[in-house]
């Protein structure tokens, strides 16, 4: 600063230096006034944009069967709809960024939304105290708790008359902790307490009621209002209680609150423009009754354009496709890693690399394969942050989850096939002056080929229907697929039926060639060979 003051004051003195003075003065105006506010306004930029708005992009977690807060209207399961989205899509373009929308399982959103994978989560979920403990959430949208039940049923008064009764609710969701402090009361009354019965999906929920498997499902009031449409008044409200902890939808954000404080005044100037008005007008939840649930005299027959339709939709042919890649891919890296692991386990002697490898085999067997899916997707971000990074696709996380979890598998495949090889003809071999390499060349793999190509087709038929687990983080795969569209449109039994015929003509397909190649091995079985020569 002194220099600087140095440089004005020789600027200021000298008369004959007038002309360049001024003009020099001029230049140095312009370039603070410019410097200070570029400073200015990314200042405010700062104080403007949350923190989790990375890169200028918002990333939203939704769950799209839940319609009509987030739902996938079309054939495209990458494209969801809903009160939500919009809901997001404004957000994104009030805070001028891009919108990247992730779909995925209910029960991943927040564990998604404590590793970073997403700024926000927007999914038509309850703003609860016990959800606020952990996470930051702004109301946007009115609701009310409901219980429903088929058509012909009598509404009841309270919930203690659902004693003894069963109901369904979605896994994840906080309404299973909302009955049993309900059944917390009517066993102090000395009743029979609510049974619960927790489905993956909104969808698979509502089936529980319309077959007849339980008495009721709790859901809420909007969301029920739109599937009536679809239902074709199957289906009624029987209570409403008066829950004053089950009145709005929040979006929900990492705490910080700077951001909470951002993500609010958003909110609120989108309610006060008449923006949120308009969504609420376009998908109908501003106006929406009771009255709105009338019978409907449609029969349930099998709806065969429904089938066909799903059965030639490329939205199921892309499913297929990638359920198809996954389950290929995985299965032909788990036999790269598990042959050289097979050979060391089948070699003599002890060693450290032998418990190391033993370990290995016994965690990754051991473990369910759907818990090691979700840890590769949820938990290892947090212990290292790149797999937080766009390019871990869930299709990435994936195909490393299952090609560990099956070489743990194929490890005891080849082993067994390595161990069925006579001892006596490695003898032989090394007798001849054969290597090492030799030996397994020529040797060994041709007759333990044999014996392993039965159980590793069987392995991978089995692997092809475990890539259903993948839906679980949003991986648009055959099942993933099927579950947006039976959301979508509530034709149960025609889209699973057309996801059936999918999974059967590929099992059968893998079938078919593990007879052809068990044939074409059937000269080195030595029963056989004995037999002929006999």
């Amino acid at each position: 600063m002194s220099a600087f003051f140095s440089f004005m004051k020789t600027m200021v003195s000298p008369e004959k230096y007038k002309p360049a003075r001024l003009t020099a003065l001029c230049l140095l105006g312009i370039g603070l006034g410019l410097s200070s506010y570029h400073v200015a306004a990314a200042q405010t930029s700062g104080e403007e944009t949350p923190s989790f708005v990375q890169n200028g992009t918002l990333t939203v977690c939704t769950n799209p069967t839940l319609p009509p807060m987030t739902f996938v209207q079309g054939s495209d399961a990458s494209k969801p709809e809903g009160m939500d989205i919009d809901l997001a899509r404004a957000l994104a373009k009030h805070w001028h960024a891009s919108l990247n929308l992730v779909t995925m399982d209910f029960t991943g959103l927040f564990p998604s939304l404590a590793a970073q994978r997403c700024g926000i989560v927007l999914s038509g979920i309850i703003q609860l105290p016990d959800r606020e403990k952990n996470f930051d959430a702004v109301p946007y949208q009115d609701t009310a708790l409901t219980v429903v039940a088929r058509a012909n049923t009598l509404p009841i008064k309270s919930m203690a008359e659902l004693s003894g009764k069963t109901i369904a609710v979605q896994s994840g969701t906080s309404y299973a902790a909302r009955i049993e402090r309900e059944n917390i009361a009517l066993n102090a009354a000395g009743k029979a307490p609510i049974a619960i019965q927790q489905y993956p999906t909104e969808d698979q929920v509502v089936q529980q009621v319309l077959i007849g498997r339980v008495f009721a499902f709790v859901s809420q009031d909007v969301e029920l209002y739109f599937r009536q449409k679809q239902l074709h008044g199957k289906v009624r409200i029987i209570l409403k209680p008066d829950y004053s902890d089950y009145r709005h939808f929040a979006a929900y954000t990492r705490k910080n609150p700077h951001d909470h404080a951002l993500i609010s005044q958003a909110i609120s100037e989108l309610e006060s423009n008449g923006t949120l008005a308009g969504y609420r007008q376009k998908w109908s939840l501003s106006a929406q009754s009771e009255q709105a649930l009338s019978t409907d005299e449609r029969g349930s027959a099998f709806n065969w354009q429904a089938f066909f339709a799903a059965l030639t939709s490329v939205a199921f042919l892309k499913g297929a496709a990638i359920t198809l890649s996954v389950a290929l891919l995985s299965h032909f890296i788990a036999i790269v890693i598990s042959i050289p692991m097979a050979i060391t386990l089948n070699s003599h002697g002890k060693s450290a690399l032998k418990v190391v490898l033993k370990a290995y085999v016994s965690v990754f067997r051991g473990a369910p394969t759907l818990l090691q899916l979700l840890f590769i997707w949820n938990a290892l971000p947090q212990f290292f942050p790149i797999f937080r990074e766009q390019w871990f696709t869930p299709f990435l996380a994936t195909l490393v989850a299952l090609s560990i979890n099956e070489s743990a598998y194929q490890v005891e495949i080849n082993r067994a096939a390595l161990s069925a090889v006579d001892g006596g003809q490695e003898l032989a071999a090394d007798a001849l002056g054969m290597t090492r390499k030799q030996v397994y060349r020529y040797v060994i793999f041709p007759q333990a080929l044999r014996v392993a190509l039965p159980p590793t087709i069987n392995e991978f038929i089995s692997l092809l229907k475990t890539t259903s687990l993948a839906s679980v983080i949003s991986l648009q795969e055959l099942l993933a697929i099927t579950q947006v569209q039976v959301a979508r449109t509530f034709e149960f039994t025609e889209y699973y039926a057309a996801a059936l015929i999918y999974y059967l003509a590929m099992v059968f397909f893998f079938l078919f060639l593990q007879k052809r190649v068990e044939r074409r091995f059937s000269w080195a079985d030595r029963k056989k060979a004995s037999a002929n020569a006999a």
